[in-house]
């Protein structure tokens, strides 16, 4: 993902741009969306931007989104691993939930079980059961 073969510079050229790091913030964000396998994600856009950065110090180039993609990275790690806290200490609510909401065909049989949920744990259900 990231040019290591720059070419090499002479008088009044550009310098070429290291794109790793839109590619590790790309990673990130896929990483927050796909909470809570996202984490390897995130880990992989962590990964990339500080990859990205070390190039382009390397290379005396810029890394456009590198510093971002470790940003947004470490931000999809520690949301996935708190959606994942969730799960874990949560796990015979998470069941009751789901199974309540896999027999609730009504608006009204689902807020009874998002009653029952967030009285059972303090969470409200729309942000741990997102997507």
């Amino acid at each position: 993902m990231t040019d290591n073969s720059p070419e090499p510079r002479t008088d009044g050229q550009t310098p070429k741009v290291e794109r790793g790091g839109l590619w590790g913030l790309f990673l990130g964000m896929a990483g927050l969306l796909l909470q809570p396998y996202g984490v390897v994600l995130s880990v992989f856009g962590v990964v990339q931007g500080f990859r990205a950065r070390r190039s382009a110090r390397e290379n005396r180039t810029q890394a456009p989104g590198a510093l971002l993609s470790v940003a947004v990275g470490t931000l999809g790690i520690v949301m996935s691993l708190a959606v994942a806290s969730v799960f874990l200490m949560y796990d015979e609510e998470v069941r009751a939930y789901r199974d309540c909401s896999a027999r609730a065909h009504t608006v009204s049989t689902q807020a009874a079980c998002d009653e029952a949920w967030e009285s059972d744990t303090g969470l409200v259900p729309s942000t741990v059961f997102t997507g």
